[in-house]
């Protein structure tokens, strides 16, 4: 079997956006209260109903922890137990979490985990469901800016240097990139996967399998991003592409580009790439030989997913609610993404480095809800 060096995870290799903006570097996650998640939800609780809906603020804890001892220490059925996604153990966060309303008192209990607080709760008719939210507010505080002391040529400072480059991003939107969280210890999850679709049947527990097969969808589309940037398609479509409509979601079939292109420099709509599977749509023309020669380039063909589901990524996400604060411990950087999107993708341009690198890359917990 052919070796590819490149199936290793390595945020540093892939394109920016503003490359031409330089960033502040710096340090995050120095501790956890410097990265701050409050999640967004897509409803209120109504105030009546079986389940009850409770927010949590946690710190230095992974969502799957409070899970844990939500099923084993209050003694309810997992099956039972709500989430609309996962947060970052190195952080400090806040997220709803739904129980049947018939524990309730038993939330006190809750609290006896160390650096957990229950802020609020409501009833609701339904369960909490992956999913269930609108997004992630993020306050994160990058420690060591480069040119903190001193401004940098004609007096430009970090927080100028940041709010630069976060006009461009709200503006063309943020390479929709997957981060550290999805490729494992040393990002070589890809690797193991790409063994797993090349030798076939492998002796692995079918939930690591999908999990492994999933990080190499992800570096396919990351690669596909990369040379769509490369390409300077970011923020176009060709022929042949599968669109997404960023209000209401519809997909279609690009047949006439110069038509549709100012759609996609309006932010209405964007491409999408291939998370390869049975059941994805497929791109045509023009758009499907970008997306072969992805798969060309590690000897792989679309039947090596069959297994998988498959699904389209958008290449672009908003960022919205977009601020800098300068403070005496570093700068505060805050914005708002849409479920599915990552901080770091946004980090990464503002920092122009990997923002997880090191140690702390292999202890994060999958974010994307």
């Amino acid at each position: 079997m052919a070796s590819f060096p490149n199936l290793r995870f390595d945020f540093d290799i892939y394109p920016y956006l503003t490359p031409e903006l330089p960033g502040v570097d710096g340090v995050i996650r120095h501790q956890p209260s410097d990265f701050q998640v409050y999640e967004v939800p897509a409803y209120a609780p109504l105030g009546q109903g079986e389940h009850l809906l409770v927010l949590i603020e946690k710190e230095g804890l992974t969502t799957r922890a409070v899970f844990e001892f939500i099923r084993d220490r209050l003694h309810i059925n997992e099956a039972h137990i709500g989430v609309a996604g996962l947060k970052d153990k190195h952080a400090l966060t806040r997220q709803w979490f739904s129980i049947p309303a018939r524990y309730q008192q038993r939330l006190e209990r809750l609290q006896e985990l160390q650096n957990l607080r229950v802020l609020d709760w409501g009833l609701h008719p339904h369960k909490l469901r992956v999913g269930h939210l609108r997004g992630n507010r993020f306050r994160i505080l990058i420690r060591q800016a480069r040119g903190q002391s001193e401004p940098g040529p004609a007096g430009v400072g970090p927080k100028e240097q940041v709010e630069a480059i976060l006009r461009v991003l709200e503006r063309q939107g943020v390479p929709n990139y997957y981060g550290p969280q999805r490729f494992g210890l040393g990002g070589m999850n890809p690797v193991k996967g790409y063994e797993l679709v090349k030798k076939g049947k492998v002796h692995s527990p079918s939930w690591l399998k999908k999990f492994l097969l999933a990080s190499l969808q992800s570096l396919l589309f990351n690669d596909w991003l990369a040379l769509r940037l490369e390409e300077g398609l970011f923020d176009k479509v060709i022929e042949g592409d599968i669109a997404k409509k960023h209000d209401t979601g519809g997909e279609f079939v690009v047949k006439d580009a110069a038509q549709e292109n100012p759609r996609a420099l309006r932010f209405e709509i964007s491409a999408t790439g291939a998370l390869y599977g049975k059941k994805y749509r497929e791109a045509e023309g023009a758009a499907r030989a970008l997306e072969d020669r992805i798969l060309q380039k590690y000897e792989l063909e679309r039947h090596h997913f069959a297994s998988r589901r498959g699904d389209r990524r958008l290449i672009r996400f908003p960022l919205t609610e977009a601020f800098v604060e300068e403070a005496p411990e570093g700068l505060w950087v805050g914005f708002f993404l849409p479920k599915g999107a990552y901080a770091t993708a946004v980090l990464r341009e503002v920092m122009k480095k990997n923002p997880e690198a090191g140690e702390l890359e292999s202890d994060l917990e999958e974010t994307e809800a």
